[in-house]
Parts: C-alpha cells; structure tokens; sequence
C-alpha cells in the first residue's frame, strides 16, 4: 500500500515538472516571435519573468517531493517519537503543527527569492523585509488561532465517531463557508488598510452598477496593496451582509472609470451566475473524497509506516494528499472555471455598455502585471482558471 502511495506520488511530481519543463520551452521560443498586446521590450521581458517563475516552480517541486520522501520514510515516526503525552489532543496539536512548521521553514526561501529576488528584479515587490516578515508572523499567528480549534474538534470526532471522516468534512467545509464570510470584514484588514472609496462619483457608478443585477453590499472599499505590490485586482468578498466590494489602490490608479466599471461588471457576471456557489460545490466534492478516502485506508497501510492510527497521523496525510487531490481535480475546475469567466465577461460587456471597455481593461491588465499573453495547451489545461486573454478578446 506504501509503495502504490508512494508511486502515485512519483508521477505527481513527474507530471508536474514536465509540465514546467514544456512551459519554459514554450515561452522560450514565443518571446522571440512577434511580440501581441506588448511592445517587444515588454513582451521579451514578460517572457523573463514567467520563465523565471516557473524555473522557481521547479525548485519547489523538488522539495515538496522531497519533503514527502522524508515524512514516509523517518519523519513520521521521528516526530511521533519527539512527542511524549498522555494527552491525544495535546500531541495532535504539536504533531501537526509541528509538521506545518518543518515545511514552512523548508518552504520558506522559495517564498523569499520569490518575492525579493524574482519580484524584485521584474519590478513587482514593493514590500519591504519588514513588512515581508510580520506578514509571515500574522499568517503563524491566525495558523494557530484558528487552526487550533479545528484540530481539536476533528480529534473529538477521530476518537469517538466511526463516521468521523463524515462529520470532519462537515466541520471543515462549514468553516471555508465561515471564513470566507469573514474575509473581507475581519481577515483582510488584518493585512492591509481598507478605507471607504473616497470619490464619490466613481462610488455612485459602482452603486449603480451592482443595483442593475441586485448585488446588495456593505461598503465599497479601496486596499492599499500597493505597499506589497504593483499588480492590478478587484474582487468582491463575503456572503449576504458582509458582502464588500474591495479595489486595489493600483487597479484605480491605472484604469479609467469606464474600465474600471466594465472590470467590477465582469466580477458581478461572477455574483449573477452563481459562479462562487458552483467553486464551493467543486470545492466540497474535493474534501469529500479527500476524507473519504482518509476514512477508509487499509490497517495495511499503517503497518508499513511503522505507526498506529491517530488523529495526529490522520491529519497530516491529509495535508499530504491534498496536492494530489488538487492536480487531479484541477483540470475539470479549470474547464468549468474557464466557461464562467467568459460568461461574465459577457455580462461584463453588457453592463458597461460596450465591449471595448473591457477589451481595454484587460490588455491594461496584461501591460501593468507584465502577464506574458501565451501559455502551453498543456500548461493551460491544469493550471489556467481564466482562458488565455487572446481568447478572451476575440470572444469579446
């Protein structure tokens, strides 16, 4: 049975670097061809910074498969070993946020060089190491915060609950409903400023705009992302009352009005179609199989991996297995997602009044975030839940 795990495992990473592997190839040759929606410079340099990304992508990769190599052969049971109490709840508590910490810190250069190397370099980060820094220490802190409670309750139904698999998903599910209810009121300003939108004319039109399709919110807000990033964004955040419609501080910046309704009315073609409810749908079946299968593995199993099954084993292959689960499903959420985004950019189109709007939004999008416009088929197919920005324009 380990071995099988381990195989599946294998191909995981093999499909993954192959796939790095053909999109670096890919945009090695394109960024050389005639240059679409960028100038040559920009379109060149573009190109850098995607292969220079996914060369990153391919480092991590490597360490994930060998940070999985490590846990099923000795980390497991060294860290079981490391954790002497009587106490189930306590040692799942320090098991498994003992292995989130070991792959964070292992993890945690690649995040680094991204941001400070790669980013850097490109012209993105506008962070500072300061800042880089607090930011991971509130990610640790909220880790615990919320992350605690929930081990704790997914113990309880472990140790008393044959069906524990079932009301774990339950629980887990009800609190991505949960917490993105409370992201844009409770998370997000955690890390950066939320103020109400200043200028009231635009703030009209955006009222305007979510009255046409009933989209009842709790505010329109401006974020200063622009202390960590120049990159362009907008999204609504939230169900019923703590809806919000959150701007970047660079997407008002660079984006005319007419542009800047025409991106919020693609965002409320999202809203109008259902789309949030369809990704959470997805999103439940993932976890359902996920814990299903995490309920139902062979005693066999755990006799290879030298260890008794536990609350603290359980949960963390479950954070093992998740990657896999992903890349499996990813495609058919890429597929799905992919048909929503040109839906809404219809709607898009049709609460701005002209198509043109958006066109220009989006190559402004491409401009500002130095997108490179062309990716590999096969690149696409697992990764991309927005259809290239070439199709996008033409449909539009």
């Amino acid at each position: 049975m380990l071995s099988i795990i381990s195989i599946v495992f294998f191909i995981y990473v093999l499909l993954k670097l192959s796939i790095s592997v053909l999109q670096i190839d890919f945009i090695k040759q394109e960024k050389e061809q005639e240059p679409f929606l960028l100038s040559k410079d920009e379109y060149q340099t573009a190109g850098n910074y995607s292969i220079a990304k996914e060369k990153l992508s391919i480092i991590s990769t490597i360490l994930e498969y060998g940070l999985f190599v490590f846990w099923i052969n000795d980390g497991l049971r060294l860290l079981d070993n490391l954790i002497v109490t009587e106490y189930e709840s306590l040692k799942t508590l320090l098991f498994v946020f003992g292995f989130i910490s070991i792959n964070w810190l292992i993890n945690f250069p690649t995040e680094f060089y991204q941001k400070f190397i790669i980013d850097e370099k490109f012209g993105f980060n506008k962070s500072t190491k300061k800042l880089f820094i607090l930011d991971s220490f509130k990610e640790i802190f909220l880790t615990i915060l919320i992350g605690s409670p929930i081990i704790l309750g997914l113990t309880y139904f472990i140790e008393n609950y044959e069906l524990w698999w079932f009301y774990s998903f339950l629980t887990v599910f009800g609190i991505i409903i949960f917490a993105n209810m409370l992201y844009p009121t409770v998370i997000a300003p955690i890390f950066n400023k939320m103020s109400p939108l200043e200028n009231s004319e635009l703030q009209e039109k955006i009222e305007t705009l979510l009255d046409k399709v009933g989209f009842k919110s709790s505010g329109i807000f401006a974020v200063d992302a622009s202390k960590r990033d120049s990159r362009l964004n907008a999204y609504f955040g939230g169900f019923g009352k703590t809806k919000r419609v959150v701007l970047f501080d660079t997407l008002i910046e660079k984006l005319n009005t007419p542009e800047l309704l025409a991106v919020l009315g693609h965002e409320l073609g999202h809203f109008k179609n259902g789309d949030v409810y369809k990704n959470l749908a997805i999103m439940g079946g993932l976890f359902f199989g996920l814990f299903y299968l995490l309920g139902n593995i062979p005693e066999q199993f755990f006799i290879e991996l030298k260890l008794e099954q536990s609350s603290s084993l359980l949960l963390t292959l479950f954070m093992i297995f998740i990657p896999i689960a992903t890349m499996i499903i990813m495609p058919i959420f890429g597929i799905v997602s992919r048909y929503n985004e040109f839906q809404a950019d219809k709607m898009g189109s049709e609460l701005s009044g002209n198509s043109i709007y958006l066109k220009e939004a989006l190559k402004k999008l491409v401009i500002e975030n130095r997108a490179f416009p062309k990716s590999h088929k096969i690149f696409i197919f697992f990764y991309y839940t927005h259809p290239p920005v070439s199709e996008r324009l033409e449909r539009l």
